[in-house]
């Protein structure tokens, strides 16, 4: 990883299989799949290509001549104590002018480490206090997520570099980190992602995938230098581990690239997994101003105006009740929403522009159906296993599966019960949800 300060690059890990066999997990003090609390405007935003990652953000000079390269995302380092570099060019700014250049964002936090490295002590968890270490990492990295603009429904990677295997106090502290930043996390609204080394963080949290003991992770990201440029192999995680298009890895380490005749040191990057949300900016194009709504229809309350010429950020797409001569609206910063019909954003959905969604893990089943509609009566249509990331753009009542009415509409058309997702609501409708 290029954000370190104090703790030096380790190579990956290779651990022998004596190393593998997990102690009995604790206590249990968590549930694996925690519900996301979600504001009105957040929504998950999904990338799937090459991402670089590097010390310090480049200028935006430089983000513009690797426009040409492979490269559609960026890893950025958004705080945390053990951070390397300083960061003269990432701000709110920064973040907007990249995303306007259509690079998606990978935000990581580099936190406090495992107990058994041999660093500065203030840099390691304390296993006493590792959950609620975790959480104030959470908090901490929202906080600068905000002031960069990285909106709720982003993922957080937190970067917890390789650790010696050996010691299974040292494994309890890390996994006890993790859970308290996935927690810290779900409570604001924000995803949770870690960065690991596949030979020691990543056969912990895939050994720990099933474990009450722990809060699951959305999505992991795992340093694994091979050259392999896919997320399927990864070492320590089972095929069905965090498989709902929440793995990213990094195979390459640092090295020089040239782009546009721009050269960087950088580590490669491929990703399958949830990001950075970021409001981007467009143009109001309507002759009059133009009105937001509370909801995606012309029947809404209006809750503000902008007028003509002026920008608006538009944070996901989704469909909603026809106005000039479309169904898609526009959920914007401020919670509102404005019809397509009168924003540059185009005449459908926007290929850069997430969908709204509100995504949450499975829980209680190994394997849970999707059906063509909200109930067990209708055609199996796929399936998602225990931990997946189901996103979920709408809500509404259909056949009762043990105690619970709701049907959970999923990005694609799919529908899942409520029951076996961890909304926020135990039996009935999860804001901020919508119905469908």
């Amino acid at each position: 990883m290029n954000g370190r300060r104090v703790i030096p690059r380790v190579a990956l890990v290779l651990v022998s299989a004596v190393t593998l066999t997990l102690l009995p997990a604790p206590a249990a003090l968590a549930t694996p799949a925690t519900p996301v609390h979600y504001p009105e405007r957040a929504t998950m935003t999904h990338f799937s290509g090459h991402a670089f990652d590097t010390c310090s953000a480049p200028p935006l000079s430089t983000m513009s001549k690797w426009r040409s390269s492979r490269y559609n995302g960026v890893g950025i380092y958004i705080g945390g104590p053990t951070r390397a570099c300083s960061q003269q060019h990432l701000n709110k700014r920064w973040v907007h002018r990249a995303t306007a250049m259509r690079y998606r964002l990978v935000p990581v936090y580099t936190g406090k480490q495992a107990p058994c490295r041999a660093d500065a002590k203030k840099y390691l968890i304390s296993p006493e206090r590792a959950r609620a270490q975790g959480r104030r990492s959470a908090a901490h990295a929202v906080k600068r997520s905000a002031r960069l603009g990285l909106l709720p429904g982003s993922a957080l990677y937190l970067d917890i570099e390789s650790y010696p295997t050996s010691d299974d106090g040292c494994r309890t502290a890390v996994l006890r980190y993790i859970s308290g930043w996935t927690a810290g996390l779900h409570q604001r609204g924000y995803l949770s992602g870690v960065y690991v080394s596949g030979g020691s963080g990543g056969i912990h949290l895939g050994g720990a995938h099933r474990s009450p003991a722990y809060a699951r992770p959305d999505s992991i990201w795992v340093a694994q230098w091979d050259g392999d440029a896919t997320v399927r192999d990864m070492y320590g995680l089972a095929s069905r581990q965090w498989s709902a298009g929440q793995r990213g890895k990094q195979f390459l380490g640092p090295h020089a690239e040239t782009h546009g005749g721009a050269a960087m040191i950088i580590d490669s990057n491929r990703f399958r997994a949830p990001v950075a949300t970021v409001a981007r900016q467009v143009r109001v194009v309507s002759p009059v101003p133009l009105k937001g709504r509370n909801h995606p229809t012309t029947k809404s309350k209006v809750i503000d105006s902008y007028r003509p010429g002026s920008k608006v950020g538009v944070v996901c797409q989704r469909r909603g009740g026809k106005a000039a001569g479309t169904r898609v609206w526009n959920l914007l910063a401020n919670g509102t929403y404005v019809s397509n019909g009168f924003v540059t954003t185009g005449s459908g959905f926007n290929e850069s522009l997430p969908r709204c969604s509100y995504p949450y893990q499975v829980k209680r089943t190994h394997r849970v159906n999707k059906r063509s509609g909200p109930g067990t009566g209708h055609a199996l249509v796929g399936v998602m296993y225990r931990g997946g990331l189901a996103k979920v753009v709408c809500q509404r009542r259909g056949e009762n599966i043990f105690g619970d009415p709701v049907w959970n509409k999923l990005r694609g058309g799919a529908w899942i019960s409520d029951y076996y997702l961890a909304t926020p609501a135990r039996h009935g409708f999860s804001e901020p949800i919508r119905r469908c």
